[in-house]
């Protein structure tokens, strides 16, 4: 069913009961929380902007705009919100089996003077990353290393018993610490992209990334046959020469001969930014300046985006 059909073929408040219904089960909130929430995606797949002065339009009920637009504002400024428990609702609502493709990255914009400068890991699942950990980072540009370490221990605590089949990351997620972090017991399975003029040893000597895989054609794959030393851990290497003749090399600590496949499924979380963004649900046309308002927002567009693939 799609949502379209849901929304013209339900009257207003059928809707919104309907809705809360199918989440009661997954969120413990009081009635009218729950309420405000069904109303907000409602609204959200009608308005198609995260914007709270279309959304109040688009609101249910005999109250006035101005009256909805206020309920919008207490909601994200007085409401304390469980993410653990939003993020299991999610792997529940989308019943996502293991094992695991993780998928970790970040995404930015600017608005006025105010830069929004989000970390987020997701698990893949039919090409669409669904967010289960975020953070908004207090700064312009890449993360770190202590920013990534602390975002995974996050989901480690929320999920730490799953099965995870692998973390896949791109270039801005390298280095000696983060490396380590993901070697050490428990090991996490990861393949990771990396830039072509680090330098890989093998014991004796030291090569750039680019000219240990010089001889690949565009569409050849290569997998180096021992591990090699990056930042001081050994590790699998493999790479391939996409179509506009750069090169896309992976570091794995496991199954080499499959890490540019897996790593292919990274794209999962560019596709969840575009839903967000301008491709979808336009975050970035919201006010929120806020870093708490702004991250509850982003639970309720995680959950929009599973009513959406679920309907």
């Amino acid at each position: 069913m799609r949502i379209t059909t849901f929304l013209n073929h339900k009257t207003p408040m059928n809707q919104v009961t309907r809705l809360q219904e199918k989440l009661r089960p997954h969120l413990a909130w009081h009635g009218a929380r729950l309420s405000f929430v069904a109303a907000f995606l409602i609204a959200l797949f009608r308005v198609k902007t995260v914007n709270f002065s279309e959304l109040a339009t688009a609101f249910n009920g005999k109250a006035q705009t101005d009256s909805h637009y206020k309920r919008l504002q207490r909601f994200f400024r007085d409401y304390e919100m469980d993410y653990a428990e939003i993020a299991q609702a999610i792997v529940t609502l989308m019943a996502i089996p293991e094992p695991w493709v993780l998928s970790i990255d970040r995404t930015d914009w600017q608005f006025g003077d105010c830069v929004f400068n989000i970390l987020m890991l997701g698990v893949v699942q039919d090409g669409v990353a669904f967010p289960l950990v975020w953070c908004l980072l207090d700064k312009r540009g890449n993360s770190n290393s202590t920013e990534q370490m602390e975002l995974f221990n996050q989901f480690l605590e929320r999920f730490g018993d799953r099965d995870i089949a692998c973390l896949t990351a791109d270039r801005e997620f390298v280095g000696k610490a983060w490396f380590g972090y993901l070697l050490q017991d428990p090991l996490t399975p990861f393949r990771i992209r990396i830039r072509e003029n680090h330098k890989l040893s093998d014991g004796q000597t030291s090569r750039k990334v680019r000219v240990l895989f010089a001889d690949l054609q565009v569409g050849q794959t290569k997998v180096l046959r021992h591990k090699r030393r990056l930042w001081g851990h050994w590790v699998y290497i493999a790479a391939t020469r996409l179509e506009n003749g750069e090169l896309l090399v992976v570091a794995t600590q496991s199954a080499p001969k499959s890490a540019i496949a897996d790593y292919a499924k990274r794209w999962g979380i560019e596709t969840l930014f575009g839903i967000f963004k301008t491709r979808g649900f336009c975050l970035e046309s919201t006010h929120l300046t806020d870093p708490k308002r702004l991250s509850k927002l982003l639970a309720l567009l995680s959950l929009a985006l599973c009513w959406a693939i679920l309907v």
